[in-house]
């Protein structure tokens, strides 16, 4: 008899955050798929997939999603392994190593938009420290337009993204790597292991489920990443670093296609959903 009366006490205590998120995410979410097919705001109400028609024959859509796969599989894959270096130096037996992970977890704590105006700035071809700290050593037309080259933008905003976005990986392959059990490379160290058989062997290993949580999360984060990019190019030059949120952005608020942008959400929405999918298993299993 005890067991239902918890439970029932558990749900109670966690309705209110239920109904906070169906509030602030769930009805929004239903009224853009909901748009999506219907014109909710006309008065004829007719369903239609004439806006995923559209999409399909949409070629700045297509160019938008595909800067936008550039933009978070040059992003994720960075974070990984500047997550997993930097997980690994702080892991190592150093003097004052909370000071080391405050600074290395800063980047985190600065909110897209402000990150994407101070790298705007560093970027800026006259007056930025990129290009005078070029300048200063010796390069020659240092002057570089970082931010207005069609081939520079991009991996110019992945870098600052990376910057920025580095210490969430860096965090979750801390916690794996403190989990593992000192035994085991002590074991090794017995056995003749070197450092690499170590790093191959039992490192990798034993942080594949933190990967694959950094993954998920990580690749989710950057579908939906705005105002770093917005910032700092706002989709251009041309459409170079025009990436799905930004491109969402301005049908719904500078050309008012509610419907048509709507559609676009509930496209990049599936994508988020399908890349989720892995990660919600894994959480069910080990539920």
């Amino acid at each position: 008899m005890s067991r239902p009366i918890r439970l029932n006490t558990g749900f109670a205590f966690a309705l209110p955050g239920l109904l906070l998120l169906l509030l602030v995410l769930g009805f929004p979410a239903v009224l853009a798929v909901a748009n999506s097919f219907t014109p909710i705001w006309s008065e004829a109400k007719t369903f239609t997939l004439e806006n995923y028609i559209k999409l399909q024959q949409d070629k700045q859509f297509w160019e938008s999603l595909w800067v936008t796969i550039v933009f978070v599989a040059g992003t994720v894959s960075l974070h990984m392994v500047f997550g997993l270096v930097v997980a690994l130096a702080l892991n190592t037996e150093i003097k004052f190593p909370w000071l080391f992970r405050i600074i290395a977890i800063v980047p985190w704590t600065i909110p897209d938009v402000i990150s994407g105006l101070v790298w705007r700035h560093m970027y800026d071809p006259t007056g930025g420290i990129i290009n005078h700290f070029l300048d200063q050593i010796g390069l020659q037309n240092p002057y570089i337009e970082w931010l207005a080259a069609p081939d520079l933008a991009l991996p110019s905003v992945i870098f600052a993204d990376v910057w920025r976005g580095y210490p969430f990986v860096m965090l979750i392959l801390l916690a794996g790597l403190q989990a593992i059990p000192r035994e085991l490379y002590e074991a090794a160290r017995v056995d003749g292991a070197s450092k690499l058989q170590e790093f191959r062997n039992i490192t990798l290993p034993s942080l594949s489920s933190m990967f694959q949580i950094a993954f998920a999360l990580d690749v989710i984060w950057q579908f939906r990443r705005f105002g770093l990019v917005y910032n700092m190019t706002a989709g251009g030059p041309g459409n170079a670093t025009d990436i799905l949120p930004l491109a969402i952005y301005r049908q719904y608020f500078k050309y008012f296609n509610f419907e048509y942008a709507s559609a676009m959400a509930v496209v990049l929405a599936v994508i988020m959903i399908v890349v989720s999918i892995p990660y919600v298993r894994m959480m069910v299993k080990r539920a």
